[in-house]
């Protein structure tokens, strides 16, 4: 039997109300040539009897059962069993359009630099999705470009996790997926990223991503803002253009803002400036480092920039102001979250 071209890694544990809404929207794909591997993290409620209904009715479902693992560890198993050269994840509460795999793999078909795609994915049900949420689903479903991609990777997680499709062989040269207490989805990105990998997103909402209370997201320590800061540190602080030399300013000088950026400090990391919007903190002082106006910064030896200003619009109306000043996203500043 030859090789499906497309391997659908799916681990699940304990999601009985809604995985045959998922086995459903897989089976319901344009694209037919795939095989789906579901894996169960030893799940204790009927989760595995459904797949195997499934299965029954589609010889593409294969259904293993290695024990408790945790779910890195099912994924990795998954992977280890996956016979496509390409890879797309799903998690068992989501839901995919129709059309999902056959866009996604046309993409990665047409581009072949690039490692991984995404899609931009749609929030349900309604009533559980907070504000903030909402803002994150807006800044992510932005970031489509391999430009916007990279340029915006230190912001937050840029691809929802159950919406990406790679290369196996790219992410089995990487080791797999890492366990540790990070979130292993941002860390596989961060990881693409740092080896020199491209990402891209299909511009149209390919999947439906459940939310509720009691996701592993909202309820494990590894999800936490911490977890992801702490990530996030780790692989800026290895960035090229922060190791070039290359004299470092920070934008954003109020308490919480400094909290942040401190991790990054903590690696050795000395900024010449400090710089706000806020008139009133300007010509304070942050560890014995003035605090400056955007302004300073349209200087000749321009220094390179890290913005940790994360409120609402004020990311955008910072980096407009960067640009009127020369800087390039990218080049001359990064946006961190």
């Amino acid at each position: 039997m030859s090789a499906p071209r497309i391997s659908v890694l799916l681990p699940f544990y304990n999601a009985a109300a809604t995985l045959d809404e998922t086995l459903h929207s897989i089976r319901q794909q344009t694209f037919t040539d795939y095989e789906l591997i579901a894996v169960d993290d030893g799940s204790s409620d009927a989760s595995a009897e459904i797949v195997r209904i499934h299965a029954m009715q589609d010889h593409r479902i294969r259904l293993l059962q290695p024990g408790r693992q945790g779910v890195v560890g099912a994924m990795n198993s998954a992977l280890a069993a996956a016979r496509a050269a390409i890879v797309a994840r799903m998690d068992a509460d989501d839901v995919m359009a129709p059309e999902r795999l056959a866009r996604q793999y046309e993409l990665l078909c047409a581009q072949p630099h690039l490692a991984a795609v995404g899609s931009q994915v749609r929030l349900f049900p309604e009533e559980q999705i907070q504000g903030g949420f909402h803002e994150y689903i807006r800044w992510q479903n932005a970031c489509l470009s391999a430009q916007d991609i990279a340029d915006e990777i230190y912001v937050e997680l840029p691809i929802a996790h159950p919406s990406l499709m790679f290369r196996r062989d790219a992410v089995l040269a990487l080791g797999g997926y890492r366990d540790g207490p990070f979130p292993e989805d941002y860390d596989l990105l961060l990881r693409l990223h740092h080896a020199g990998h491209a990402m891209a997103k299909v511009p149209a909402i390919l999947l439906h991503w459940r939310e509720s209370g009691g996701r592993l997201t909202r309820t494990d320590p590894r999800y936490s803002r911490e977890a992801f800061a702490r990530l996030r540190t780790e692989f800026l602080a290895r960035d090229p253009r922060l190791q070039s030399g290359r004299p470092l300013a920070i934008c954003g000088a109020g308490r919480r803002t400094r909290q942040r950026a401190q991790l990054l400090l903590d690696y050795g990391f000395q900024p010449v400036a400090w710089i706000d919007i806020d008139p009133r903190k300007i010509g304070n002082t942050v560890h014995g480092v003035p605090v400056h106006p955007l302004q300073w910064l349209a200087q000749k030896s321009k220094p390179f920039v890290l913005s940790y200003v994360t409120n609402h619009g004020a990311r955008e109306i910072i980096a407009a102001q960067l640009q009127t000043l020369g800087y390039e996203r990218g080049r001359d500043y990064l946006m961190v979250g």
